[in-house]
């Protein structure tokens, strides 16, 4: 799989050169439309995962978007959502939402990610392109048919993880490819630590860690050791319950994983519940043969800069410095950095990857490697060793645990 950043260069590169122009199926230009407008449908489930962070407002701030219909089986919830976003009709089933309107684009927008399958298969029988609120799906057996419909129908799914498309990370990414911390040795994140702290982390604040990790990486992971632990205890088939948010099955209030990438690139993740700091320790951090770079999740999310390959500031008496779009100790010339702001940077590019039949900044293939680097930590535990990525085994490894 051609690595998130090389896309984005190479991308730039041809649209430069105007080599994308023409590159569309048929079914990319009816989604497209000749006039560049989308016809947008927007699945909500009120009490149960609701609209996400707000993932349905953001396409009532686009001049080219017209909002079709929202959907969403609580009256009330309904009610709130037409008042909000105004739509020009409503449905309290989608399902009958995609039969009845001609949609480019639909919007999932809740957080439980227990609907998320049937949703998506929905919208890619009605043959519609997606905006939808993370994390993607419960197994890896979802991912694969999700990800054989869409691409047999050539169409895009942009997932929200907001972080991906900020100005922020791409200036973080082409420092790291120019060298200012030398050769990236090693990768560090770490989840909230809250109560969700160990395997909810894991899913929900993980999977913007792994995001990173692998923008950073310029690869997928190719293997995951892990170990998962309830009250100091490895993990067994007692353990396990259904996930808050719709997650499925979930087991552990401790997580450590290890992870391989090419180029001898290694990742760590851990998470332990009830252990949050403050300030939080959720963030990425690479370190690299000269220096560390630190980067925290979200659009326009605070970066910096330790230019020291000892990682030892109070040794070396090297300091900090912040990392903005325009550079290191530059100010930010961006004003806004809401959660709207990345939603509306995430729609954008959507919307051009549908017109150059190119992938998203974070794409359906995006989300399904992150979901197998999720999952991996369940396998390796459950067979106590290495696992290779992708899985082999496509199942929950919950489902399996002896």
């Amino acid at each position: 799989m051609t690595p998130s950043i090389h896309r984005r260069y190479f991308q730039k590169t041809l649209l430069a050169s105007g080599m994308l122009a023409g590159f569309q199926t048929s079914h990319t230009v009816s989604a497209a439309r000749p006039t560049g407008r989308y016809r947008v449908g927007i699945i909500g489930a009120t009490g149960k995962g609701d609209y996400g962070h707000a993932v349905d407002v953001p396409f009532t701030k686009l001049s080219n978007v017209q909002v079709v219909a929202v959907a969403d089986a609580d009256p009330k919830g309904l009610e709130q959502a037409v008042q909000r976003i105004k739509p020009q009709k409503s449905y309290s089933n989608y399902h009958e939402m995609l039969a009845k309107e001609s949609l480019d684009l639909v919007a999932i927008c809740p957080r439980w990610i227990d609907q998320h399958f049937d949703m998506l298969m929905a919208a890619a029988d009605a043959k519609c392109h997606v905006y939808m609120e993370k994390p993607f799906c419960q197994s890896m057996l979802q991912c694969d048919q999700i990800s054989k419909e869409f691409k047999t129908r050539n169409l895009k799914l942009a997932i929200a993880h907001t972080g991906q498309y900020s100005p922020v990370l791409d200036t973080a990414l082409k420092l790291v490819q120019d060298g200012a911390i030398g050769q990236v040795l090693e990768l560090r994140g770490r989840g909230k630590e809250d109560q969700r702290g160990g395997a909810e982390d894991l899913w929900v604040l993980g999977s913007h860690i792994f995001g990173l990790m692998r923008s950073f990486a310029l690869a997928d992971a190719r293997s995951c050791t892990a170990q998962v632990l309830h009250q100091g205890q490895a993990i067994r088939r007692e353990h396990v319950v259904e996930g808050n948010e719709g997650l499925g099955p979930l087991a552990g209030d401790s997580v450590d994983a290890h992870y391989a990438f090419d180029r001898g690139v290694v990742g760590y993740f851990s998470s332990r519940k009830a252990m949050a700091a403050n300030p939080s320790r959720f963030a990425l951090q690479v370190f690299g043969s000269k220096g560390v770079l630190e980067i925290q999740s979200g659009y326009l999310a605070p970066a910096q800069i330790l230019q020291d390959g000892s990682w030892s500031p109070g040794r070396s008496g090297k300091r900090w410095e912040p990392i903005s779009s325009a550079g290191i100790g530059k100010p930010e010339s961006i004003k806004t950095a809401t959660y709207e702001d990345g939603h509306l940077a995430a729609i954008k590019d959507l919307m051009s990857a549908i017109q150059e039949n190119r992938s998203p900044k974070c794409s359906l293939d995006d989300a399904v490697s992150i979901t197998e680097m999720i999952l991996g930590v369940f396998e390796s535990q459950r067979l106590g060793q290495t696992v290779r990525l992708p899985c082999s085994t496509r199942e929950h490894p919950l489902s399996k645990l002896g």
